[in-house]
């Protein structure tokens, strides 16, 4: 719903919108004339048309290729598997898998450099164990090196340089749609889309459901569905606007999840948690000095096991006495420890499930006497900070799995459909006679706001303020183009004044 225009070829006002003065309604009685000074209670009508107009004009771009980027990123599970077959997958499943001390140990002989920081057991029968490696050349990048090891044979199947856990053609694909690999500074092309993204859907939602009241009759019956019989830019508008209407509501869920990461809408948000206190509790992973010598008794994990033999693990239980442990504790389903950071650490084992219901507890193990020394459930988050989580993991495509992506691309495509169909409209109602001629059609008259109410107009402005601050890079982009089109304004009566002055 990005470039929706009802305004006519002159740019005059809005066609067919509530706004127009009908001379008679199906009563037959003649509605009141509007006010001397023009300002009536629907002037936000041609107010609205005018900004989703530009709005649409000048963001649809950068939102064509968030959803393009994002559509490619929601096949990233099946390319994972297509691609990283080798790493990502066992041969064959054969018996019991090997402990996971000597899948480490195989993991350190072929890949010695830098240090163990996690360990992530298979997920599936037919998955690998991964190996993370903090190696200092990744870490500068917030990378790291992750090693698969075969659990059933012990074999080395590879290694891959990893973002906290994605592949590299994931690490790529999230790049490319979240700043196109230009950094921070690209950064803002996305957070711009999301920005404009809402008020571009409920804009074209306010637009398309006003102009079906208009039709007596067919607003239950048509308002979602393309008007029947509809030729030409009707016919663009009405698929334009329906696309929109069934994609709108995952059309705000991306825009809300995608600005709570962004670089200044999320600094925002960030505010607002911190204010409300709405962050997850914080596993507690340091060892008291009672907790780090109670296990001196404990023979059990040490030697090849535990810390010895040049696993690069530190002393203590082995890690298969401490995934044992977090077990016991009811951490089931797909985990990963963490190597205790010092010897005034525990280990950690936290729950990895995004799939709904999410399984994402943690607790803190002493690696000497394997008891749970500190723990935060997921029942244990504050609703802010599970909404927040769900969302971001909605809008990567797994909390839901399969279905999860299959709704990801069709809002994509019907994106992409839309973007595509308001262009044409645009292009649909380009003036095509004598001198009035023109590659594209008119935007909607300036001066729109002067339709609006004063309490209109009082409600309205602090309004756009609180949202400019929300949301910086709309109030600024907003901001622009206001000082942009008052140039404009100025220069366009400068040049129709002096004809008139020399007349």
């Amino acid at each position: 719903m990005s470039t929706t225009s009802d305004a006519s070829p002159d740019g005059a006002h809005p066609v067919d919108s509530p706004d127009e003065t009908p001379t008679s309604d199906r009563s037959g009685k003649t509605p009141p004339a509007a006010p001397a000074n023009g300002r009536t209670r629907s002037g936000w009508w041609p107010l609205l048309t005018r900004l989703h107009f530009y709005a649409g004009i000048l963001v649809a771009p950068f939102l064509l290729v968030a959803a393009l980027t994002g559509l490619a990123y929601t096949a990233v599970p099946q390319l994972d598997q297509l691609v990283y077959s080798q790493e990502l997958r066992v041969e064959k499943v054969a018996g019991k898998a090997k402990p996971l001390t000597e899948q480490i140990a195989a993991a350190r002989e072929a890949h010695p450099e830098g240090s163990i920081a996690a360990v992530v057991p298979p997920e599936a029968a037919d998955h690998t164990t991964k190996i993370v490696l903090s190696v200092p050349e990744l870490a500068e990048q917030d990378k790291q090196r992750t090693v698969y090891v075969d659990p059933y044979t012990g074999e080395v199947r590879g290694a891959l340089t990893t973002w906290f856990g994605s592949t590299p053609l994931a690490t790529w694909l999230d790049d490319l749609h979240r700043n196109l690999h230009l950094g921070e500074t690209g950064r803002l092309y996305s957070e711009l889309a999301a920005s404009w993204l809402w008020v571009l859907v409920l804009g074209g939602l306010l637009l398309w459901f006003g102009r079906r009241r208009t039709y007596a009759g067919g607003a239950k019956r048509n308002a979602l569905l393309p008007e029947r019989g509809a030729r030409g830019v009707r016919r663009s508008r009405s698929l334009h606007a329906v696309t929109g209407a069934w994609i709108s509501a995952g059309l705000l869920v991306l825009s809300a999840t995608g600005l709570t990461w962004s670089a200044y809408a999320g600094e925002r948000f960030t505010e607002l948690r911190t204010s409300l206190s709405a962050y997850a509790p914080e596993l507690d992973t340091t060892l008291s000095a009672a907790e780090g010598s109670s296990g001196n008794d404990h023979s059990e994990g040490h030697g090849a096991g535990g810390g010895a033999a040049g696993s690069g693990l530190p002393e203590g239980l082995s890690v298969d006495r401490i995934l044992k442990e977090a077990r016991a504790a009811g951490l089931d389903g797909p985990v990963e420890l963490s190597v205790p950071a010092d010897e005034k650490s525990t280990w950690t084992v936290a729950q990895t499930d995004g799939l709904w219901p999410v399984r994402m507890d943690q607790a803190a193990v002493d690696p000497h006497s394997g008891e749970i020394t500190s723990r935060v459930d997921w029942a244990d988050h504050p609703v802010l900070a599970k909404l927040s989580t769900l969302g971001v993991r909605a809008h990567m495509g797994t909390l839901f799995g399969l279905a999860n992506q299959i709704v990801l691309a069709v809002i994509a495509l019907g994106l992409s459909v839309g973007i595509v169909l308001g262009y044409r409209m645009w292009w649909q109602r380009r003036p095509t006679r004598g001198d009035r001629r023109a590659v594209v059609g008119r935007a909607p008259a300036r001066g729109t706001w002067r339709h609006l109410s004063w309490p209109a107009v009082a409600v309205a402005v602090p309004l756009v303020v609180a949202v400019g601050w929300a949301f910086p890079l709309l109030g600024w982009s907003l901001l622009a183009f206001l000082v942009l089109d008052g140039v404009l304004a100025l220069i366009h009566r400068r040049r129709t004044a002096a004809p008139a002055a020399s007349a």
